[in-house]
């Protein structure tokens, strides 16, 4: 497979960073923008040009109105055109019923998870190529609601499912697909960013399998969602989620 351009937000940690470092070991060049984390940036960035990649990391606040095009406008100054996008960043900033969360965790998590994912969205059908692929992360949470825990959340992902469906079929006359991935519980630090460290090891035994995911099993879905094996699959989201 030649060698792509691929952008993923949120692309430092957890899933992110499973995907960059696959995507890196198969030949890709990256860019990774990141909200807060440099020194995360910084040692990931490391370990992708030591697997003889190249890396850009990027800055930038997804949840402002600057934030998605000076990400953008910075992956295209240094490389042009993209072929594909990873829309990963998010995350749950609490776990408790709904009517337990202060209104200011509701709108961060919405803002974060959906709206910026839309914006995302727009700006990469607009800058992929030809052929390009737009993968968004949701979750398993957008079918099950996630009572208890964050029907916000949950509410946000699934209008992420709604972006990659209406999504898809408008870049398809661009030659562009858009494909969801959504992983259920995976062992990654959203849980301790939410408060709840102990959670991936708390719900193992909900799972049919007994167990959670772990990021590299969502990154290896990614890859394939970006590679020509899924030439003939858009508009669909993938589940990542033992079974649930």
């Amino acid at each position: 497979m030649a060698q792509r351009t691929i952008l993923i937000t949120g692309g430092t940690r957890g899933i992110g960073r499973a995907c960059a470092l696959d995507l890196a070991a198969r030949g890709d060049h990256l860019i990774l923008g990141y909200a807060r984390n440099r020194r995360a940036a910084e040692d990931l960035q490391a370990d992708i040009e030591r697997l003889g990649a190249e890396c850009l990391t990027v800055r930038a606040d997804l949840t402002t109105d600057t934030g998605v095009d000076e990400l953008f406008a910075a992956a295209l100054a240094w490389r042009s055109p993209l072929d594909a996008v990873v829309n990963n960043a998010g995350g749950t900033l609490h776990v408790g019923p709904l009517v337990e969360t202060p209104v200011e965790i509701v709108r961060r998590v919405i803002d974060l998870n959906l709206t910026s994912a839309i914006l995302v969205a727009r700006r990469a059908v607009q800058c992929l190529a030809p052929g390009g692929v737009l993968v968004n992360i949701s979750s398993g949470a957008a079918t099950t609601g996630s009572p208890g825990e964050y029907v916000h959340y949950a509410a946000a992902k699934a209008g992420v499912d709604a972006l990659t469906k209406g999504l898809a079929l408008e870049a398809a006359p661009r030659g562009i697909r858009v494909v969801g991935v959504a992983p259920r519980t995976i062992d990654t630090d959203i849980h301790a960013d939410a408060g709840d460290p102990g959670r991936p090891a708390r719900v193992a035994q909900r799972h049919p399998m007994g167990r959670v995911g772990t990021a590299d099993e969502v990154a290896a879905t990614v890859a394939f969602a970006l590679s020509p094996g899924a030439g003939y699959i858009s508009g669909a989201t993938i589940r990542v989620a033992g079974g649930l």
